[in-house]
C-alpha cells in the first residue's frame, strides 16, 4: 500500500514536471515561439539550461554532483532520470512556431493577420550572467503579457526597494523590517535548496523563454513563488493584529498577489508546474516556523547587548554557506544581497532605537486606525517615496562604482572585466555587503533625517 502511494506520488511529480504543460499554458495565453527548424534540431543535442529532456538520462550519470561550468550548462536531475516525454507537445508546437516565424520574419514588431493581433518582442532584460538577450517570441494577448510581467516583477530587486521603503517611510517600520527578515531567510533557504537539487530550467523548445534574466540559475524550487507567497501572507498576518481593516480585504490581497506571482513564472517559461507548487508549499512551511518568532527576533535585535554581533555573524556566515554550495551564479549574489540588506536594516534600526528616533507605537496604541486618505496625505507620501528612493538609488549607484574595484584590489583580482571579477566569491560577497548593507542603513537612518530637513516627516 505504501509503495503504491509512493509510486503514484512520483508519477504525479513527473507529470507536473513535464515542460509540455508550461508550453501549452503559454500557448493558451497567446505566447508563440519563433523556433526555427535549425534551432529546434540543435537544441535537441545541447545540454544547456532548458536542455531537451531526452538527453538527461544519457548525460546525467556522467555529469555527477560536481559538474563543472555555469549552472546553465548542467543537466537536470529529473524525477524519472530523464524520461520526460517532450514529443507529446513539441511536434505540433514546433510546427506551429516555425510556420509562424516564417510568416512574421520580415514583418517588423507589429504583425497584422487574419487571426488578429500579433506582436514580435524579445525578453525585457538580458541574462545577468551571460548577457544573452534571448530569442524573439510572439504575443497574441497584450493584457496577459503585461499582467504577468507585472507579476514577475513583484519578485525582483527594484520592486522590493520601493515596497520595503514605502512601508518603512509611510506605513509601519516594524512591519517593514519584519518582512525583510522573512524575505532574507526565505531567499537564503530557497536559493540554497536550488543549489542542492540542481535542476535546470524547463526545456526550450517547447517552452518559450519570455524571460531570460535568471535563466542560468537552477530552478527547483521557484524562489519567486516563495517570496510571492511569504511576502503578502506575512504582511497580512503582521498588519491584521496592528491595524484595523476588513479580514476579507487583507486575505484577498494576499491570495491575489501570491497567485499572480506563481502563475507568472509558468507564463515566463522559467518554472514547471511542480517547481511552482513546491515553492509555494515550501514557503508555507518556512512561514509557519518563522512568523511566530518575528517579534522575538526584532526585540533581540533592538535591545540585546549581543544583538549587533549576532546580526553580523549570522548574516555574513550564512552568506558564506550559500557561496560554498556550488560554483558562482547570480543566485549567490542575490542571497548575499538579501542577507546584507537585512543586516543593514537591523543595525540601523537598533541605532535609531538607542537614540530614541522613530520609536514604534506603544502596545496600548494598538490596533492602529487607518488614516483618512486625502490629497495632502497622498501627496506627502508620494513625495517621501520619490525623494527617498531617489536618494537610495543614488547611494547605491555611487557605492557600486567604488565597491567592485575596491574588492578586486583587496583580493588581487583583475577588475578590467567586471563580470569575470564578480565570479570570484570573495569579490561578489564583498561587493554585495559593501553596497547593500550601507544602502539599507541609509534607508532607515539617513533618509528619515533628510525628510525632516525637507519638512516631509
Amino acid at each position: 500500500m505504501a509503495s503504491d502511494a509512493v509510486k503514484r506520488f512520483v508519477s504525479l511529480c513527473r507529470y507536473l514536471q513535464d515542460p509540455c504543460h508550461v508550453a501549452k499554458f503559454q500557448q493558451f495565453c497567446g505566447v508563440r515561439g519563433t523556433f526555427t527548424k535549425k534551432t529546434t534540431e540543435s537544441e535537441a543535442n545541447l545540454s544547456v539550461n532548458g536542455a531537451c529532456a531526452g538527453q538527461f538520462q544519457e548525460d546525467g550519470a556522467s555529469a555527477g554532483d560536481k559538474t563543472q561550468g555555469l549552472p546553465g550548462q548542467r543537466l537536470r536531475k529529473s524525477l524519472n532520470d530523464g524520461n520526460i516525454k517532450q514529443d507529446e507537445c513539441s511536434g505540433d508546437l514546433n510546427k506551429d512556431t516555425i510556420s509562424t516565424s516564417n510568416r512574421t520574419k520580415d514583418a517588423g514588431s507589429d504583425v497584422a493577420s487574419d487571426k488578429g493581433f500579433k506582436e514580435t518582442v524579445k525578453p525585457l532584460r538580458r541574462n545577468s550572467l551571460t548577457g544573452d538577450g534571448g530569442q524573439e517570441f510572439i504575443i497574441e494577448n497584450k493584457f496577459l503579457f503585461y499582467l504577468f510581467t507585472i507579476g514577475t516583477e513583484l519578485g525582483n530587486e527594484m520592486f522590493f526597494i520601493v515596497f520595503f521603503s514605502f512601508l518603512m517611510w509611510n506605513v509601519d517600520p516594524y512591519v517593514s523590517r519584519s518582512l525583510i527578515v522573512v524575505w532574507a531567510w526565505v531567499l537564503f533557504l530557497g536559493q540554497s535548496t536550488k543549489d542542492l537539487i540542481r535542476w535546470t530550467r524547463p526545456a526550450s523548445p517547447p517552452v518559450v523563454k519570455v524571460e531570460v534574466f535568471y535563466n542560468t540559475e537552477y530552478s527547483m524550487p521557484s524562489t519567486h513563488a516563495m517570496t510571492g507567497t511569504t511576502m503578502p501572507f506575512s504582511m497580512f498576518m503582521l498588519t491584521y493584529s496592528r491595524w484595523e481593516y476588513p479580514f476579507i480585504f487583507g486575505l484577498s490581497v494576499a491570495l491575489s498577489w501570491s497567485l499572480l506571482v506563481c502563475v507568472s513564472r509558468i507564463y515566463m517559461g522559467m518554472h514547471s508546474v511542480l517547481e511552482v507548487i513546491t515553492g509555494f508549499l515550501y514557503s508555507v512551511l518556512i512561514l509557519a516556523v518563522l512568523q511566530p518568532m518575528l517579534y522575538d527576533i526584532d526585540t533581540f535585535y533592538l535591545s540585546h547587548s549581543y544583538g549587533p554581533l549576532v546580526i553580523f555573524l549570522t548574516h555574513v556566515g550564512f552568506s558564506l554557506v550559500a557561496f560554498s554550495l556550488d560554483s558562482w551564479s547570480t543566485s549567490r549574489g542575490d542571497t548575499a544581497q538579501a542577507l546584507a540588506t537585512a543586516a543593514g536594516i537591523a543595525l540601523a534600526t537598533r541605532l535609531n532605537h538607542q537614540l530614541g528616533l522613530q520609536l514604534d507605537p506603544s502596545e496600548e496604541a494598538l490596533p492602529l486606525t487607518l488614516p483618512l486618505i486625502d490629497g495632502a496625505l497622498l501627496a506627502r507620501s508620494i513625495m517621501r517615496l520619490l525623494v527617498g528612493v531617489a536618494v537610495v538609488l543614488a547611494v547605491r549607484a555611487t557605492l557600486k562604482i567604488m565597491a567592485i574595484p575596491l574588492a578586486c584590489r583587496l583580493f588581487g583580482v583583475p577588475s578590467d572585466d567586471v563580470r569575470k571579477a564578480r565570479q570570484h566569491p570573495q569579490v561578489e560577497l564583498s561587493y554585495r555587503f559593501l553596497v547593500y548593507g550601507p544602502v539599507a542603513y541609509c534607508c532607515v537612518s539617513l533618509v528619515p533625517l533628510f525628510f525632516s530637513y525637507l519638512g516631509l516627516s
